[in-house]
């Protein structure tokens, strides 16, 4: 009778691409960090970044508020933010701009 082989799995590997901006980061964050995305948050239908609850609200609240879907939502937000980034723009170490 032939032994079976065990199979290890390998855990999955981390994407090495780090998100600019996630579900959990502050829409008013977002927008002071990358202007170009008040475009994009206009073209998904959320209009209100200029409002005080936009200062603290995370995107996916956000989203979630207006109906919003949040994945869509992020994959636009972070093309706007590395477009920036990759037009010149490198962050500051000590603040982030």
């Amino acid at each position: 009778m032939a032994a079976k082989k065990k199979t290890i799995k390998k855990p999955a590997k981390k994407s090495s691409k780090k998100a600019l901006i996630r579900k959990d980061t502050p829409i008013g964050d977002v927008v002071q960090k990358y202007p170009d995305t008040v475009e994009v948050f206009g073209n998904h239908g959320l209009h209100c970044i200029g409002c005080a609850i936009a200062s603290f609200e995370s995107v996916e609240q956000g989203a979630n508020a207006h109906g919003i879907d949040v994945n869509a939502l992020l994959k636009d937000l972070n093309a706007a933010a590395k477009k920036k980034k990759t037009a010149g723009h490198e962050e500051c170490s000590c603040c982030g701009h």
